[in-house]
Order: C-alpha cells, then sequence, then structure tokens
C-alpha cells in the first residue's frame, strides 16, 4: 500500500473510531481530548487536522494514547481489522485453549463494525464487575 492509501486508511479508521466513540470530528475536538490524556508534547489542532484528513499518521505512543481513548486495539487503528487481535490470536497461538464456541464467538466480535464491538467490550465489562461484586459478597 502506498504511503498515501496508507495515510488516507489510517484517516478513514480514526473518523470511524471518533464518530463510534460519539466524539465530533473536529481537528480542534481531537486536540484537547488527546492533550488531556498524552503526557509527552501537546499536539495543535493542526497535527489532528492531519490526522483526520489522512496527511500523516502518529508516532506509536501517540497512536497508543488514542486507542485508548476510543477503546479500539492500537493495531486496529494504525492497520485496521487483518492485523487486530483475530490474526494476532493465529500467529501467537492466544486461542489454542478455546473451545470451537470460543472461536467462533471471537470471529464474530471481529465482524462487528467498531461501534458494536466497543458496546459488547461495555457488557463484558459490567458483567465482570457484577461477578467480581457477588464474589466479594
Amino acid at each position: 500500500m502506498s504511503s498515501s492509501k496508507e495515510t488516507q486508511a489510517f484517516a478513514q479508521r480514526l473518523r470511524q473510531a471518533l464518530e463510534a466513540s460519539g466524539v465530533r470530528i473536529s481537528p480542534t475536538v481531537v486536540a484537547n481530548e488527546f492533550n488531556l490524556r498524552y503526557w509527552g508534547r501537546s499536539i495543535t489542532p493542526h497535527t489532528a487536522r492531519n490526522w483526520l484528513l489522512g496527511k500523516s499518521i502518529p508516532t506509536q505512543d501517540k497512536l497508543r494514547v488514542l486507542a485508548d481513548w476510543l477503546q479500539v486495539g492500537p493495531d486496529e487503528l494504525r492497520f485496521g481489522q487483518a492485523t487486530g487481535l483475530q490474526k494476532a490470536a493465529e500467529d501467537t497461538g492466544m486461542t489454542a485453549g478455546f473451545n470451537m464456541a470460543d472461536r467462533e464467538m471471537l470471529s464474530r466480535y471481529m465482524a462487528l463494525p467498531v461501534h458494536d464491538r466497543r458496546t459488547v467490550r461495555e457488557v463484558v465489562a459490567a458483567m465482570h464487575l457484577a461477578t467480581q461484586v457477588r464474589g466479594a459478597s
């Protein structure tokens, strides 16, 4: 993939993640929210604009902050679904201990749009918290 196509694809994934998180797609909003979470040198709205327009891609440390903020995987945000959790699981054997139903569920999860995956993560987190609370009682 050429550099231009790569940066354009990143920009599209960033805009989709912002939309799925309910964040207005605005360079100023992105810069302000990013700077609240990043402990390094702050970015300007112009930098955020370049990310949103596909003119540049953030460095890895900034990409991780964006991914954490938008609740998506950094690899997914940077490279797309092809190198996300599913590929990592296949490459590392992470799913080796999973039964067929677990693998099928993971495959279906990875096929969901970003905003639906976020909802699933929130439901699982709430269920996990409820289980911990019941266990502590």
